[in-house]
């Protein structure tokens, strides 16, 4: 196919993640941390390449904003590694929900740390 004949779409800025749960211990979890598993990502060093990324949160709301938008948007950042299998922990504006584990994350390629 020529160029001009291809669609012009945007880059993907994103990766999809999973939400495991709280940070916790044996008796008590710290419902302000969350452990996030990422696509593709399966050790510690593969993970140190998402330190400091945003995280978007996204659900869909019943009743639309002054802009027609139903979607709202949590966001957050990632911490650091948790164990050594790919987890990060991730700190949001507001706690995720305990009916958003399990759910899906976006997590962003930006900022950058090059």
């Amino acid at each position: 196919m020529p160029e001009q004949q291809q669609s012009k779409r945007s880059p993907r800025l994103h990766v999809e993640g999973a939400i495991l749960g709280y940070q916790r211990g044996l008796r008590n979890q710290n419902e302000s941390v969350s452990l996030i598993k990422i696509k593709g990502v399966d050790s510690k060093a593969d993970a140190e390449f998402y330190f400091g990324k945003k995280i978007a949160f996204i659900t869909k709301g019943t009743a639309a904003d002054k802009f027609g938008n139903k979607f709202r948007v949590n966001w957050g950042k990632v911490c650091r590694a948790h164990g050594s299998n790919g987890v990060v922990r991730c700190r949001f504006n507001r706690n995720l929900p305990p009916q958003a584990i399990g759910g899906k994350v976006r997590v962003m390629l930006y900022p950058s740390r090059v």
